[in-house]
């Protein structure tokens, strides 16, 4: 009589750390905690703290939205938007400091005009500056130089008490004097 040929033999020991492992894999019984089971008898739903909802949203979300997926026709036209709206953006800046400069040369062109001004008003060449004159001269750009009391003002903060909300009713339309 012929006995059937195992290839694989058979091993029913286990080792040590097998067994732990096998330990381990099991699932806990009991719940871990109470409240979802004492919930659950209530037939409550779970009370959501508003902050901890907040938190988390603040915490679990990207600063910056996900990326635009557009066709090819409608990221032309993206394009095409966010190009003239940079231009636009870089006429008005440039506009800007352009009028900024403006006022800034005449500025300094009425500062200049001030320090060659004598006493009587008249403009004086610098060349011309006559030694015992030179108080005179140039006393209106001394006097508008002079920085005193510029910070003895009440700051534009405390004109009005602080509020953290704007009021309830925005005007009072029936206030008079």
């Amino acid at each position: 009589m012929l006995l059937p040929i195992r290839l694989r033999p058979v091993l029913q020991t286990h080792s040590p750390l097998v067994s732990l492992a096998c330990a381990f894999q099991r699932t806990q019984q009991s719940p871990f905690s109470t409240t979802q089971v004492l919930e659950a008898r209530k037939k409550q739903k779970p009370k959501l703290d508003r902050r901890i909802t907040l938190i988390r949203y603040f915490l679990q979300h990207p600063l910056t939205p996900r990326p635009l997926r557009f066709s090819r026709n409608r990221y032309l036209r993206h394009w095409t938007i966010h190009r003239a709206w940079q231009l636009f953006q870089l006429k008005t800046r440039q506009k800007r400091e352009l009028e900024l400069e403006r006022q800034w040369c005449s500025m300094r062109d009425a500062s200049e005009a001030l320090r060659l001004m004598d006493g009587n008003g008249l403009r004086v060449d610098e060349k011309s500056v006559d030694v015992s004159k030179s108080k005179d001269v140039g006393r209106l750009y001394r006097i508008a130089m002079l920085k005193k009391g510029v910070w003895d003002g009440v700051p534009i903060e405390y004109a009005r008490i602080q509020t953290h909300t704007p009021p309830r009713d925005g005007w009072n339309h029936g206030w008079t004097r």
